[in-house]
């Protein structure tokens, strides 16, 4: 797919434009009519009162003019983007479709889109380590083949609507690290926070490439990353899914990942604004209070933000946090100061704002119709996960008609879901077999290789000479026979007790789970851990991929220079020992 960019200035002039002509009354989309789709046919015939799009105009243009032909249930219908239950778009399990009636009262995720006129949806799923399972009622990814069919089919759902032109918007949350859905048959990255301690925005980009190119491979085109937030905490639900504590570093880093995706088709979703990472709390449970002062907000938290906007992000995800200093006890989701004024109006983005889960505990204080009412008015387009699909529809259908929502507003939102789905459009998706191939696997190890840091220790010499025994906290079979594999490809022999021991430790663990008797320890995700360690050297690889544990393996036979730098502090350690 080819490289997306953004056009703000053209953007807001064709919103300005539309906004004027529906409230003056020029036309009436709630009147007008809808896009027939002839027989045998997903795609839409041009309407009888005036022309279809024109592939000809640029994305807001073209978005402009679909939306002067859709209908209210049309326009409300795209700025939904709920998730759904079952691997299969046609086809679901008993309880895939029982899900789906509490959901939306309808049987499969095709007839979920086409009942509710849907602009897209979520695919979803979780592992044993991931922060965000709280909201993850489902998991509908499996495995590449899986997903493209399953795209591929809500596709096809959607091309029977009247916004067909416009290609369905199909997301996940594909971080990379603790927080990625789709980990079979796909080149996995580094964390954000093992890109962070690389310090080398041109490694992120072109690994970041990668990601966009093997989730377009799979139909996808929306990509809820990168992270923006700022780890100013050891706040465990950010963690390693941000790129560090140092907002300029981190801006370069998230940069360079929004030029990665979309260089491949990929609209990025920079997130979570105004900055989860200043608050240790978890909106998954609760809401989180942000207490710092708005100019130390705009200080630490936004440049990530800004740097995501400069590059082109084409979406920011908001997310429920309680910002005081800004609109006290309004989570931002619904904050029109935080969304609208700050945003919008101060940083100047102009592209899709994307909700956080409304499924979430923050957003589930109102019913789902309001909340969603609520969350467009502050300034949301896309309303993300609704928990219940029929009552958020019409929530918004009832608010439209009764003007409590205004008809402008809901314009606004609609061109802007419109403008990305057409600047994502018009380039066929790469073939599955564009997945984890060399020169893939080699950007993500690049990047792993420079993500290697030394926290205590010689960097200049072989750490182990082997043999060595790797061992690890509970539940890292997997990660110890990973790196017991690259070990021996490097030439350290292994044995299973009696060499010396490299310990692995990862999310969620503690002081409890060190060995006194290690000789070398290894913090595989944020490594705060390592302030407590005895071990005469301390690693940190911020992530247990595949391209880090063959990273980490070349630095313990003595074939690489670590290079990496700790982007967070460590109680007692410098960020790195090794000197340049």
């Amino acid at each position: 797919m080819g490289r997306v960019s953004t056009t703000p200035r053209r953007v807001v002039a064709v919103l300005l434009a539309v906004t004027m002509l529906f409230a003056a009354g020029c036309s009436d989309p709630g009147q007008g009519p809808g896009v027939e789709v002839p027989p045998g046919s997903t795609e839409p015939a041009p309407s009888s009162s005036g022309p279809a799009p024109s592939a000809s105009l640029d994305p807001a243009a073209r978005a402009a003019a679909l939306v002067a032909e859709l209908t209210d249930e049309d326009l409300v219908g795209q700025v939904l983007m709920p998730y759904a239950y079952g691997d299969r778009a046609t086809k679901v399990s008993a309880g895939s479709a029982a899900g789906n009636r509490a959901l939306a009262g309808v049987d499969t995720p095709a007839e979920m889109i086409e009942k509710y006129r849907l602009g897209g949806l979520i695919l979803v799923g979780f592992s044993a380590d991931d922060p965000t399972q709280g909201n993850q009622p489902t998991t509908n990814v499996d495995n590449p083949k899986q997903v493209r069919e399953l795209t591929t089919g809500l596709r096809e759902a959607a091309g029977k609507l009247a916004a067909a032109p416009a290609p369905l918007l199909i997301g996940t949350d594909q971080e990379y690290g603790v927080v990625t859905r789709v980990t079979e048959g796909v080149t996995m990255l580094p964390s954000a926070l093992a890109a962070g301690a690389a310090g080398d925005p041109d490694l992120t980009e072109a690994a970041w490439r990668v990601a966009g190119t093997e989730l377009a491979a799979m139909g996808i085109n929306v990509d809820f990353a990168p992270v923006a937030d700022v780890l100013v905490t050891r706040s465990a639900v950010i963690g390693s899914r941000s790129f560090g504590a140092d907002p300029q570093r981190a801006a370069a880093q998230v940069g360079g990942a929004v030029r990665g995706l979309q260089a491949a088709g990929v609209a990025a979703t920079v997130k979570h604004f105004p900055g989860h990472g200043h608050s240790a709390e978890d909106s998954h449970r609760d809401l989180p209070v942000l207490s710092q002062s708005r100019k130390k907000l705009a200080a630490q938290a936004w440049p990530p933000f800004t740097a995501g906007i400069e590059a082109g992000a084409l979406a920011v995800m908001s997310a429920h946090l309680d910002v005081r200093s800004v609109d006290p006890g309004v989570p931002a989701t619904f904050s029109h100061k935080l969304l609208t004024e700050v945003l919008r109006g101060e940083l100047g983005f102009q592209g899709v704002v994307i909700t956080d889960g409304m499924n979430m505990p923050p957003a589930r204080r109102w019913g789902p119709g309001e909340a969603a009412v609520r969350a467009l008015k502050a300034g949301n387009d896309l309303i993300l996960m609704p928990p219940n699909v029929s009552q958020a529809y019409d929530g918004l259908l009832a608010a439209l008609r009764d003007g409590s929502l205004p008809r402008a507003r809901l314009v606004e939102a609609v061109t802007r879901v419109l403008t990305m789905k057409f600047t994502l459009s018009g380039a066929p998706a790469p073939e599955l077999s564009a997945l984890a191939t060399p020169e893939h696997r080699a950007a993500a190890r690049a990047l792993a290789a420079a993500a290697v840091t030394v926290l205590r220790g010689r960097c200049d010499q072989a750490v182990i000479p082997g043999p060595v025994t790797v061992t690890s906290s509970d539940g890292r079979a997997h990660t110890r026979a990973a790196l017991t594999k690259a070990l021996t490809e490097a030439g350290v022999p292994v044995v299973p007790s009696g060499g010396t021991i490299v310990h692995l430790v990862g999310y969620g663990d503690r002081a409890g789970d060190l060995r006194a008797d290690a000789a070398v320890t290894v913090a595989m995700d944020t490594p705060y851990v390592l302030g407590q360690a005895k071990s005469p050297t301390l690693l940190a690889t911020y992530s247990s991929s595949r391209a880090a544990m063959e990273a980490l393996a070349e630095v313990l036979a003595g074939k690489a220079r670590p290079q990496g730098r700790s982007p967070v502090k460590v109680s007692g350690l410098p960020a790195t020992t090794c000197a340049g």
